[in-house]
């Protein structure tokens, strides 16, 4: 499996021999992202919430399979889960609900937590299970900030995480940066690129995280 991170929120997963993409921006979304056009086919999107900033569908590449909405599914033998969360912490009255994402294929178990709002709660956490690799926001405002992403890290106990959603030189939002999140912190991997590749059993342990560059 390939992970690689456009930027913002969206990722390529590549496994079994399909393009998973993950809340595909509108380029020049809220005339905030300077992150250029997703240029992979997609074969899979999933959509966390319809912002701009995480629901360009219309501008990738094939015809992709949606997924937008909680339950069970599963495509040529990829597994995915939708969890329904909230973009707030005021239950989705501020910004309405989140849906974060479980892939699971190849034996590796991938969480997307797209713009979730609030520190999870017990019943979440059990009904997201234990992964692998999660990919969550860390840069406050509009999501989760650095602390209350430590303390999300601290339920899930993933072996591996991405951080995203956060301050770049193309990501004019009032988001905090990378930094913040990662300060103190002793297993941090700063990745020279946009990519990753990673295999079951091969993972490390404790957790670790994992600075990837922006690929556009």
């Amino acid at each position: 499996m390939r992970i690689k991170w456009y930027g913002h929120a969206s990722f390529l997963i590549q496994t079994s021999g399909k393009n998973i993409i993950t809340d595909p921006y509108v380029p020049g979304a809220f005339g905030a992202l300077r992150y250029g056009p997703i240029p992979d086919i997609c074969h899979i999107a999933l959509v966390s919430h319809d912002h701009d900033d995480h629901n360009g569908v219309s501008n990738l590449k094939g015809s992709p399979k949606v997924f937008n909405s909680p339950g069970s599914y599963q495509v040529n033998g990829i597994k995915i889960k939708g969890i329904y969360t909230y973009h707030d912490s005021s239950g989705g009255k501020e910004r309405g609900g989140n849906i974060v994402f479980v892939v699971e294929s190849e034996g590796i178990k991938v969480c997307h937590l797209g713009d979730l709002g609030h520190v999870l709660s017990e019943a979440e956490v059990k009904e997201i299970g234990q992964v692998d690799v999660a990919l969550i926001p860390v840069g406050g405002t509009y999501t989760i900030g650095p602390e209350e992403a430590r303390r999300v890290v601290e339920l899930l106990k993933p072996k591996v995480v991405i951080p995203m959603h956060y301050k770049t030189p193309k990501c004019d939002f009032p988001l905090k940066s990378v930094d913040e999140f990662v300060r103190g912190m002793d297993r941090v991997k700063r990745i020279k690129g946009p990519e990753v590749e990673i295999e079951a059993g091969k993972l490390p342990s404790p957790t670790e995280v994992w600075i990837l560059e922006h690929a556009l």
